[in-house]
């Protein structure tokens, strides 16, 4: 009996979009794919010249604690600090709102917040206007709305060029491909993968996606290269994990596939979608390897 997947892997490029239990932000859940990182949420440095601006950077990192544990008193009191904030001051409690709407999974009102925060923001200020876009297109994204996702991915990529700051480019490239997946363009996807790829050669998400797309796309052997990156790049990875796995059974490798599966079960929390789907997978080895 061939190996067959389940409708959870069929679904394009999901693999890493949404969280699906708990707070997303706490602790132990994770959160949609960009938003709420530390490489999404730092501020630059540079803004932290004065004591103001220490004092903004403090209040921000409470406020943005608070909105991972307690969203609701997040948002009032980000809208408290909005209410009395002017000009580019509106960022940061727009930035903060933005996380208390994710952790409710108020995704349209995150993307409006994410977006207001990046208008807030100096026009010459490429870096966090490109990352609070990119927070704004995967809220997008987790609301399967990949046309909007698609915008806000563009205007965070017209930032990050601006800045010339590649590697955040390649990060927003490999996003901007899961909204053309999304959206059936499955070319266009490819070719912003391997710029992601090329301009963020060390972050193992862009590998792991193009190796996801190829593995749809029947291309194993690309596949398996390219997922041997990201595994290199993130051992620790469930996902990396149960994608080898995936491309190692459907190219005739079932212990590798095997191997690979039982990673994602030794490294993945029990109650975790991909501890799921490898306990699914190696059950249906299981049952093949019955005479």
């Amino acid at each position: 009996m061939p190996f067959s997947l389940p409708i959870s892997l069929i679904a394009p490029l999901m693999l890493m979009q949404t969280a699906t239990g708990g707070v997303p932000g706490a602790s132990d859940a994770p959160l949609p794919q960009g938003i709420g990182r530390d490489e999404t949420t730092r501020q630059n440095p540079r803004r932290a010249g004065s004591s103001r601006s220490t004092i903004e950077q403090d209040r921000l990192g409470l406020c943005l604690e608070k909105a991972r544990r307690d969203p609701t008193t997040a948002m009032v009191n980000a809208s408290s600090w909005l209410s009395e904030a002017h000009g580019t001051e509106r960022a940061l409690p727009q930035q903060c709102l933005g996380m208390a709407y994710v952790s409710l999974l108020r995704w349209e009102a995150a993307e409006q917040s994410f977006l207001a925060a990046r208008s807030a923001r100096k026009e010459s200020d490429h870096t966090d206007r490109a990352r609070l876009a990119g927070m704004a297109g995967n809220a997008a994204l987790a609301d399967n709305r990949a046309e909007d996702a698609l915008h806000d991915f563009d205007l965070a990529m017209a930032e990050a060029e601006s800045a010339q700051d590649t590697p955040l480019a390649g990060g927003l490239s490999a996003d901007r491909a899961r909204a053309l997946v999304l959206l059936k363009r499955e070319d266009d996807a490819e070719a912003a993968l391997q710029k992601a790829i090329t301009d963020a050669p060390q972050n193992p998400r862009g590998w792991l996606l193009l190796a996801t797309l190829e593995r749809r796309q029947d291309k194993l052997s690309e596949a398996a290269d390219h997922i041997r990156t990201a595994g290199g790049l993130a051992p620790q990875d469930p996902e990396v994990a149960l994608e080898a796995g995936l491309i190692a059974v459907l190219s005739g490798d079932d212990e590798t596939a095997r191997k690979n599966w039982q990673a994602v079960l030794d490294l993945a929390p029990a109650d975790s979608t991909e501890a799921a789907n490898a306990k699914a997978y190696l059950a249906q080895l299981q049952e093949e390897d019955q005479p």
